[in-house]
């Protein structure tokens, strides 16, 4: 059966191209997206999903007075009427809003089991109950008296608050984190109390510097504490800019243990790191030998954090410790700031410090003067009422009767005395008990204390200054009722400068053990554990053999010198295993095929090398210098073909002796040769046919030693050296006898 094509204007289809659609179609997602779901409102700092869930805890009359209710219920009604999303999603939102580890200032009181620090869930919706927190009702005070404006639900038969009254500066207090669209916010929690100053600050001075209000406002305050090190310059930078982050640290003590021994106990962790997963990684990282300072960790707590980390020795430095656990774990994180919100609820922007306080006050200001015109109404028409009763008591007898006789009694009421509708109405609803002397006294001075009320509430609304002075008023109240005084409002992160320490952590973090390096004559690396003397039943290659070897530990350096000059660095602790043949080291550095490892030892920071070329050119340069941080190496000392760099020796000693392929000896002083970094150097010595064959720095005082071939050592004092002594770049004579066939001293780095 074939199916007819459909064509352009074919019943309800209508051509649109694709990339219009698609643009549309996304814009209206990402609109979306950053509006009603990822980033809060700066007036009331929620996010559509908290500012439901709260509107439906006070429509369930969930007071903090009042009893728990199960969160099915709340999460019902609030998909129901307002959410129509996942009930997981707005259980989970519930949820934090209840997890006082989470939240600063918990907006749900919850009974049951919310979760924990340890990354548990929450338990089902149907096992736990919640009712709104102090802080919860703050933020609706005043919603049923007209200060917000309200708009259809998502399917129209109830209406929901576009935002709440918010009495207490939630937005900073709290914090937010989201990831919208092109876009992210995430803001830290603070004090509520040093919030309050700064906004007391900021009415007071409403031109006031942000530095001023960073004076109040030092930095967040999290729910789990620990200590911030961030720089006071960078924080200021932050809250200027509404962008930049705050190094936070875990709070820890040393505990003395029996025997002269320590351990470290952790009180308190990071804000929003999971305390299960923390002891794992740092089992972990033990396991992988990347935490050499730390013997053992233990989780010890009970209601409050108790993490026990035990050093590998008695003689660890804790300090040294706990840098290399900051650097290696999560016992340090970073935590950004992204001031992104919405302002007014429709334009999002990264906002400073004093934006985001002013913006609050600002609705504050439009709250007080939309409750007080709503309180205004309600009075205007409750003293028409009481007018209309006054005038009802005073004609008491005239109005019963018009009540009992006349048809039309409202009518025939408004025309005698001259009421309004409202005034006819109550009056004829009034009941008999309340025609009583007592109740026309109470009618008095009800309308006394009204008509004052409105009188100060008309200043109120035609004044400014004495707005001002009201919102004053109510951030001060806020303050004192969540001051640092109480244990909810008491500061729990404090500040603290990143301590100077001068140990290599670097070098301290990897674990110390002995090997032993091999290279091969054709260029293969390997490791052995522990320092081997019997290097005879050694397996190379077929063809190779035993170039050097050398005793170190894993977190040495390697440095190797090429022919071509250049200087390469390798990490110990990285080379291959002692199984097998090793690896090829060129696959470690950029080394051109042409050119070969000259010469590799260990490195030791402390000490200068004598370099030198076949040609007999070189030059004493610091061995810090040498240390290459990449692949391609470090080029140190210039030769240029047919030379090649030969030699590089320690310069432990005040004299030099040198000895060319032709077998003449030259002694003369170390201070004669130029200190460099790079640079091909002075001539050490002049060859009339060869080149260089060896060279050693040795002390005057001590003489000049070499080996032979069987490995004895023989020594020639200063004094029977003195045919050989002479200047840099002489020839030298002849070298004296004994002296080994090979042309070389012996070993050149012990």
């Amino acid at each position: 059966m074939t199916t007819k094509p459909i064509l352009p204007g074919d019943g309800p289809i209508v051509p649109v191209e694709l990339r219009t659609a698609l643009e549309e179609r996304y814009l209206a997602y990402a609109l979306s997206t950053i509006m009603h779901r990822a980033l809060p409102d700066v007036r009331d700092g929620l996010k559509p999903v908290h500012r439901r869930i709260l509107y439906a805890m006070r429509e369930l009359r969930l007071n903090p007075e009042s009893g728990y209710i199960k969160c099915a219920k709340i999460v019902g009604d609030v998909m129901g009427d307002y959410h129509p999303h996942g009930n997981q999603a707005i259980y989970d939102a519930l949820a934090r809003l209840a997890q006082d580890f989470a939240v600063r200032y918990p907006l749900v009181d919850g009974q049951g089991n919310f979760g924990n620090i340890d990354g548990d869930n929450p338990a089902a919706e149907r096992y736990t109950e919640a009712r709104m927190t102090e802080i919860a009702a703050a933020i609706l005070e005043g919603i049923d008296e007209d200060t917000v404006d309200f708009r259809p639900n998502y399917d129209g038969r109830v209406e929901e608050p576009i935002v709440l009254p918010a009495a207490f500066p939630n937005l900073l207090a709290n914090g937010s984190s989201g990831i919208a669209v092109g876009m992210a916010t995430n803001i830290p929690p603070h004090n509520v109390d040093e919030l309050c100053a700064a906004l007391l600050h900021l009415i007071k001075h409403p031109n006031a510097t942000i530095e001023k209000l960073v004076e109040m406002v030092p930095g967040p305050d999290f729910p789990t504490g620990g200590v911030i090190v961030e720089s006071a310059e960078s924080m200021l930078e932050a809250y200027k800019t509404g962008r930049g982050g705050f190094r936070v640290r875990a709070r820890w003590d040393k505990e003395d243990t029996n025997r002269g021994g320590y351990q470290i106990v952790v009180t308190e962790i990071p804000y929003g790191v999971q305390k299960a997963k923390l002891v794992e990684k740092l089992a972990e990282l033990m396991g992988e030998k990347k935490l050499p300072l730390l013997g053992d960790v233990r989780d010890e707590s009970a209601e409050e954090i108790r993490l026990v980390l035990e050093p590998k020795s008695r003689t660890v430095n804790p300090m040294v410790l706990m840098e290399s656990l900051f650097r290696s774990s999560e016992l340090e994180v970073r935590i950004g700031l992204n001031m992104n919100v919405l302002s007014a609820g429709q334009i999002p922007n990264v906002l400073s410090l004093r934006d985001v306080l002013s913006q609050w006050l600002t609705h504050r200001i439009e709250v007080l003067v939309r409750r007080s015109t709503f309180r205004l109404k309600k009075i205007e028409h409750r003293l028409e009422v009481l007018d209309g009763y006054l005038i009802a008591y005073l004609n008491i007898d005239e109005v019963i009767r018009i009540i009992r006789r006349e048809d039309d009694p409202k009518a025939k009421l408004i025309a005698k005395f001259k009421l309004t509708e409202v005034q006819a109405e109550a009056i004829l609803n009034l009941r008999l008990r309340s025609l009583s002397k007592l109740e026309e006294v109470e009618i008095k001075a009800e309308h006394d204390k009204l008509s004052k009320e409105r009188r100060d509430l008309k200043q109120l609304l035609k004044s400014e200054d004495l707005q001002w002075e009201r919102v004053s008023e109510e951030v001060k109240a806020t303050r004192e009722r969540f001051s640092k005084k109480t244990a909810l409002g008491r500061r729990r992160s404090s500040f603290a400068d990143a301590p100077e320490i001068d140990a290599d952590l670097a070098a301290a973090m990897v674990e110390k053990e002995p090997i032993t390096i091999i290279l091969s004559e054709k260029g293969w690396v390997r490791a052995l554990k522990g320092h081997q003397d019997d290097l005879s039943k050694l397996d190379f290659k077929q063809g190779d053999g035993l170039k050097r070897a050398l005793k170190a530990t894993t977190a040495d350096k390697i440095v190797l010198l090429a022919t071509n000059g250049k200087f390469f660095t390798l990490d110990a602790g990285a080379l291959p295993g002692g199984r097998g043949h090793g690896e090829p080291v060129r696959l470690m550095i950029d080394l051109e095929e042409n050119h070969d490892i000259a010469e590799v030892f260990v490195h030791d920071p402390s000490r200068k090398l004598l370099v030198a070329s076949t040609g007999g050119h070189g030059f004493v340069v610091p061995e810090e210098e040498v240390i290459a941080s990449t692949k391609k190496g470090k080029q140190i000392l210039n030769v240029s073909e047919p030379d090649e760099a030969r030699l590089c020796v320690p310069a432990d000693g005040d004299c030099v002796a040198i000895i060319g392929e032709n077998r003449k000896l030259l002694v003369f002083k170390l201070d004669e040769v130029n200190e460099m970094t790079r640079g091909k150097g002075v001539i050490l010595q002049r060859f009339k046919d060869g080149g260089l064959s060896d060279i050693r720095v040795f002390k005057k005082s001590q003489g000049l030693s070499w080996h032979d071939s069987a490995g004895r050592e023989f020594t020639l004092s200063w004094s029977e050296l003195k045919e050989w002594v002479g200047e840099r770049a002489q020839t030298g004579r002849v070298a004296p006898k004994g002296f080994p066939r090979s042309n070389q001293f012996g070993p050149r780095f012990s």
